[in-house]
């Protein structure tokens, strides 16, 4: 009964999450609270106010307080996970200068500070000079210069969202590098900041001095602060470990800490992962990102609208489930799986290619999401289905990107994410790999991963492999079904492979034609 505790604080694109895991990896107590809506003040622009980050954290932590088995006595330590990408201006009294610029936000400029010349001509013999450019347009502190000059003049700290949460905690300006996915210096192979020759110091308008202090995933942060517990609940004094970003959590949470261990996340950004020691690009030029594992990295391959599309589907096509839902007081969700349970595999022929967002450089900027098939005995649960299957088509191509990257095969999948909890999606997801495909035992992989870095930390585990094995496990296993997969893999070889291919040329004239999109 008095067995330690690890509050993860789990910061997400919707809501904020408070957790309390014991060491076995059960989820004890949870308390949620949503996120109010980000603003957009102009197209394209997504935004919040950083205060609102912390007002909902501390609402989700005193909610917590009341909830059964939340006991603030056996509570050993405190992480932090949150989304990627966000980040926040803070003035030298450490106030926000402005509104946090979120991982949704399509604002670029041209603006942006000079390379030097022998960097540019290492770039263009390299043919990455098109990612170096897009990379500088689309950093949010060289925006910021170029047309708030003000708030960049009185930027003394630019941090992630991670970082700013970290410092409203402990009163340290310290975050994980784990943490640091976005445009910034960061040297992604030694997992620090950047050398002062590293080129990124000149592609991005950031100081040395904006910066926080570093720590691998597991260190000590700092304490609780007076004042965050007094906001929060949180016992003063308490260590605050480093964890790591959300995905980088949730592929931890989830298990998957060797690399023939598939993690696909099924969130607003699809991804599949794989965990190594070894420094692998799966795309070219385009670096791994850090894992929640100290020394390790998370080799991903992204959708970028994902699982959003999911629910794009619901908000234009599913108001007859929604409001069926809500007469019959069942979960929408159960009438989606219906919806797409009533269709064969394979959608009677419909295709979909979900580039509703295109990426970097796979696919390239042109790219443009597609469906193709439609005949007069298609419905909505035919388009339904093929978002589910278009989805895990794209992400079985990233795992074999990954595999002829890397040359080790990926044989066990996990999936973790909103779309985890559909049956349907889960079984389509086994007979499209053809591998078998498992939930992990609890929903919250992104806070148990969290939960994980801070128990190693604190010494609570001895290492990452003993936590990995007593805190998480499989649940559910889907098993590829043999007719099922036989249609999936003549589709994914046959037609989908080819289609992104056959249609690059019309996109581009799409583009060229209409101005859309314009960022190409």
């Amino acid at each position: 009964m008095h067995d330690p505790l690890i509050l993860a604080i789990d910061n997400g694109t919707q809501s904020v999450r408070a957790l309390l895991f014991d060491l076995r990896g059960e989820l004890v107590a949870k308390a949620q609270v949503p996120l109010q809506d980000y603003t957009s003040p102009h197209p394209g622009w997504a935004e919040h106010d950083p205060e609102g980050f912390w007002r909902t954290l501390c609402l989700a932590c005193r909610r917590l307080w009341a909830e059964p088995g939340a006991d603030r006595a056996r509570i050993a330590g405190v992480a932090v996970t949150t989304q990627r990408g966000t980040v926040i201006n803070l003035d030298r009294a450490g106030r926000p200068l402005r509104p946090a610029i979120t991982w949704l936000d399509q604002r670029r400029t041209d603006e942006v500070p000079p390379v030097g010349a022998l960097w540019r001509a290492a770039f263009k013999l390299a043919r990455v000079d098109g990612t170096v450019n897009y990379f500088r347009g689309e950093a949010e502190i060289n925006w910021i210069r170029a047309h708030q000059p003000e708030v960049w003049r009185a930027t003394d700290k630019f941090l992630l969202l991670s970082g700013y949460l970290n410092w409203r905690l402990c009163g340290r300006f310290a975050d994980s590098s784990g943490s640091q996915v976005a445009y910034l210096p960061f040297d992604y192979r030694r997992r620090r900041w950047a050398g002062r020759r590293d080129w990124k110091w000149q592609a991005l308008a950031v100081e040395p001095h904006m910066l926080p202090e570093l720590a691998e995933p597991g260190a000590r942060l700092g304490e609780i602060g007076a004042a965050a517990a007094q906001d929060t609940g949180i016992p003063q004094g308490l260590p605050l470990l480093a964890a790591a970003a959300d995905k980088a959590c949730e592929v931890l949470g989830a298990g998957c800490a060797a690399p023939h261990v598939g993690c696909l996340s099924y969130g607003t950004t699809a991804t599949i992962n794989a965990t190594t020691t070894r420094y692998l690009e799966a795309t070219p030029f385009v670096p791994p990102y850090p894992a929640a594992l100290p020394g390790a990295y998370s080799v991903e391959v992204q959708v970028f609208r994902g699982y959003w599309m999911v629910n794009w589907f619901k908000e234009q096509f599913g108001h007859h489930e929604q409001a069926r839902a809500l007469l019959e007081d069942v979960a929408p969700e159960r009438l989606f799986d219906e919806l797409a349970r009533a269709v064969p595999p394979g959608a009677m022929g419909l295709m979909l290619q979900p580039y509703w967002t295109p990426g970097i450089r796979v696919p390239g900027r042109e790219a443009k999401g597609a469906i193709i098939g439609f005949g007069d005995v298609h419905t909505r649960a035919h388009v339904y289905r093929a978002i589910l299957e278009g989805l895990a088509y794209a992400l079985r191509e990233g795992k074999e990107r990954i595999e002829r990257r890397g040359g080790a095969r990926i044989t066990d999948l996990r999936v973790s994410g909103g779309g985890s909890q559909s049956d349907v999606a889960m079984q389509i997801t086994a007979d499209i790999f053809g591998l078998p495909t498992a939930r992990p035992h609890v929903y919250e992989t992104s806070g148990l991963g969290a939960a994980i870095d801070a128990a190693v930390g604190l010494g609570l585990h001895p290492d990452f492999d003993a936590a990995l094995r007593a805190m998480t496990r499989v649940g559910r296993v889907f098993e590829p079904d043999a007719a099922s997969q036989a249609v999936y893999e003549r589709l994914y070889r046959e037609v989908y492979l080819k289609m992104y291919r056959r249609l690059r040329p019309m996109y581009r004239d799409i583009a060229r034609i209409t101005g859309y999109p314009q960022r190409m």
